[in-house]
């Protein structure tokens, strides 16, 4: 990639609890040590992708590549694996938004991939996926029911729950409750020299979250990225 994204951990404000497994699980990974395949699900705009694209920026130096894989290849991780296997550099495998609707098989060459193939995964290589669903395959009411054509539709639920549980570590994103979500608004406000009375920067930004899709991460930096144009404007 040309141009990768700079996001930094340090700009991620306000989600540092939630990344510090994936950073020390990352850290044990670039040292050559144990480390899990991640899954970072919950609430969409929390700094879930951001966070993954940082790691690359805080371990590149330390030989960490971030290879992005869209849902639709993920019938090619064996041939891509079989490229990365035995390379000196360590690999992320990062999958961005990963579900799957219950008519799409393609979870089940997933789960080879994470644990279960006849071939072992090499040792530089690691499955890190954002979602905002903890059971990644949608699962319905309906598949509780005994189907006339499913003998077993317990195994069938099982099947489709089991696919999370092949990531070893699990961390979940949820949307920031008011106090953290000004917090985060004040963090970047002063990294970007705004100097508002608090109580404006406040209803400001709570006006910004109602205008905008409520309370996110994402929603604090433009609404920060909104106001530091308009104080700059003479």
């Amino acid at each position: 990639m040309a141009h990768p994204d700079p996001v930094s951990l340090d700009e991620l404000v306000g989600y540092e609890g939630e990344r510090e497994p994936v950073v020390r699980n990352t850290e044990r990974f670039v040292s050559g040590l144990s480390a899990n395949n991640v899954l970072l699900y919950g609430d969409r705009g929390t700094g879930k992708s951001s966070t993954v694209k940082a790691l690359l920026n805080a371990f590149a130096s330390r030989g960490l590549r971030l290879v992005e894989v869209p849902k639709e290849a993920l019938g090619d991780f064996p041939r891509l694996i079989s490229l990365l296997r035995g390379r000196r550099e360590r690999f992320l495998l990062f999958v961005d938004d990963l579900s799957f609707e219950e008519h799409e098989t393609e979870y089940k060459g997933l789960k080879a991939v994470l644990e279960g193939s006849l071939e072992a995964r090499p040792e530089n290589v690691l499955l890190y996926a954002t979602s905002n669903r903890r059971h990644l395959v949608r699962q319905r009411f309906s598949d509780r029911d005994s189907a006339p054509d499913d003998i077993h539709p317990g195994d069938t639920v099982e099947e489709k729950l089991s696919l999370s549980d092949r990531f070893g570590l699990r961390v979940r994103f949820l949307a920031p409750d008011q106090p953290r979500y000004l917090a985060i608004v004040a963090a970047l406000a002063a990294r970007r020299g705004i100097t508002l009375p608090e109580q404006e920067l406040h209803e400001r930004a709570l006006r910004w979250a109602a205008r905008h899709g409520g309370r996110s991460a994402r929603t604090t930096r433009q609404f920060v990225d909104y106001l530091s144009g308009e104080l700059a404007l003479p």
